[in-house]
């Protein structure tokens, strides 16, 4: 059982995010948990490294109870996850000459489209309604300001 972990990728990389969100957690301890004006810039961190500990220790345990047989790879979900980190690295790529709206609609657009295979009409209406929910949440009711491109939004 012990080398069959070893060479399980899920557990692996449960191991790899558990040390990553401690790693995030001790490094959010260097700044202000909380201020005088509400949550301080160690807070978000703080939450997340927690966060990303606890989801990575439930994907450990969760193989270790109901391991896979060592060969057994989803190739086409695999496919799928690497899609969605590569369509990721575009968009981050893609917003500063178009900006945060614009960026954050194609990628959803992507997701929707190729990763959970809707219609294009459905990828479309979640893209624009998605990108139009983040512009009036951020830049219109909390007045904070996402990355413009060139188009000015």
């Amino acid at each position: 059982m012990g080398n069959g972990l070893v060479r399980n990728g899920e557990v692996i990389s449960g191991a790899v995010l558990a040390a990553l969100g401690v790693y995030i957690f001790l490094q959010s301890r260097a700044w202000d948990y909380y201020t005088a004006d509400g949550p301080g810039p160690g807070f978000f961190p703080t939450w997340y490294g927690v966060a990303m500990v606890a989801l990575s220790l439930a994907l450990i345990v969760n193989n270790v109870m109901r391991p896979k047989p060592v060969g057994a790879v989803d190739w086409q979900a695999a496919g799928r996850a690497l899609g969605t980190w590569a369509t990721f690295a575009v968009a981050v790529a893609l917003m500063w000459p178009l900006g945060f709206v614009i960026s954050f609609a194609l990628f959803t657009f992507v997701i929707v489209a190729v990763v959970f295979r809707r219609p294009l009409r459905t990828a479309a209406v979640t893209a624009i309604v998605a990108a139009l929910a983040f512009y009036l949440i951020f830049p219109v009711i909390l007045d904070v300001q996402l990355p413009t491109g060139v188009l000015g939004f």
